[in-house]
């Protein structure tokens, strides 16, 4: 009889092979605990204000986390009609028009 292959499962906490730990999904860019009791406006504003320093530190790809993060926010506040002076930013892409 022949038996089949077994299926290899992926390990689990451990990181990548070549990786290190310190070395993954690190930013450049200090963060604050978030707070439940923040409002959409103060996230929105927190958040690009992380999308600009993340952008002033030429991480593009950390950039535009943290700008799709306020562009949630600021759905989040035109839906419930929350009165809000803010405006979407316009950051520059290179990928886009």
């Amino acid at each position: 009889m022949h038996r089949a292959p077994k299926t290899m499962r992926p390990r689990q906490g451990r990181p990548a092979a070549g990786v290190r730990s310190s070395e993954r999904l690190k930013s450049s860019v200090t963060r604050i605990a978030p707070k439940a009791s923040q409002s959409a406006q103060r996230n929105y504003e927190r958040y690009l204000a992380f999308a600009r320093a993340e952008a002033q530190a030429g991480n593009s790809i950390g950039a535009e986390n943290y700008y799709q993060h306020a562009e949630h926010f600021l759905r989040s506040m035109r839906s419930t009609g929350e009165k809000t002076t803010a405006q979407p930013d316009r950051h520059p892409r290179s990928d886009r028009p």
